[in-house]
């Protein structure tokens, strides 16, 4: 297994202060965040060949690309015609820096129809934008994952259920599922079947914790998920991607404590210490 981190957790710091944190920690990488200060469309690019001398500096690697989502910057699923566009050409930016970054993957979260417009609408609407996305990967070798979320950032793919369906509906080769295991404990999803329901169509995991009321972010652990089954399974399967942490905003003014304990976390619980 590899370990990874998202670089959320630093966004109070540069990008290039993140990769050296987590290379002296010894991760093996890091998920770039596609918001501001961090990799925001072409807010970096002058700054390319530094990022990419500093991940191989520590012999790190960028695992995925986490375009900001939810409402803003963008709404794939938007009655709005300019906002839809405007949120699809967005992705596409993330997908031009994935390409950039070296990363093998980047993924769309569903969002929200909005309560007062049919929800049916915005799903119609929300695979139209992905399919528009995969058209514009075509041949680039990524992969897009769908990430299911929960009843406070979605109405449309709530569920692995939901995302699954999704990709029986747009039938593309290039979409698969980024697992949060914060996103299923707050749906009372069962981990460890959710990882034999996807099967090879887990591509990323988003490891987080939380007590199942509200999807806090909180480092492994520090909740009430039984991660034993989840890791069980993951192994049963093969599975030998990236784990990434994803943790919230309370720890961003002071992120390496946390973020060094994570890495000795999935060491630990992963049996690779």
């Amino acid at each position: 297994m590899k370990f990874a981190q998202s670089s959320f957790v630093y966004s109070n710091y540069s990008l290039q202060y993140a990769i050296r944190s987590m290379g002296r920690m010894g991760y093996d990488g890091i998920a770039v965040w596609g918001g501001r200060p961090h990799m925001y469309r072409q807010d970096l690019h002058a700054q390319l060949p530094e990022i990419r001398d500093l991940l191989a500096e520590y012999g790190m690697e960028v695992c995925h690309v986490v375009p900001a989502q939810f409402r803003y910057p963008s709404l794939l699923a938007s009655a709005n015609e300019k906002v839809r566009r405007d949120s699809v050409r967005y992705i596409m930016d993330n997908v031009d820096n994935a390409l950039l970054l070296g990363a093998p993957s980047l993924h769309v979260c569903a969002g929200m129809s909005l309560l007062d417009q049919p929800a049916e609408r915005g799903w119609e609407r929300l695979r139209r934008s992905i399919i528009e996305i995969l058209e514009y990967m075509h041949g680039a070798g990524l992969r897009l994952y769908i990430e299911p979320a929960h009843r406070f950032e979605s109405n449309l793919i709530l569920t692995l259920e939901d995302g699954l369906r999704m990709i029986h509906e747009v039938n593309d080769p290039q979409l698969g599922i980024l697992l949060d295991t914060g996103h299923l404990h707050v749906n009372g999803e069962d981990l460890a079947e959710g990882v034999a329901e996807l099967g090879l169509l887990l591509g990323h995991v988003d490891l987080d914790d939380n007590d199942g009321s509200a999807d806090t972010h909180l480092a492994p652990g520090q909740g009430t998920i039984n991660f034993a089954p989840f890791i069980a399974a993951l192994k049963r399967t093969g599975y030998a991607r990236y784990v990434s942490a994803e943790l919230g905003m309370q720890y961003v003014l002071n992120p390496e404590p946390i973020v060094a304990a994570c890495l000795a976390w999935m060491r630990q619980a992963f049996g690779e210490s």
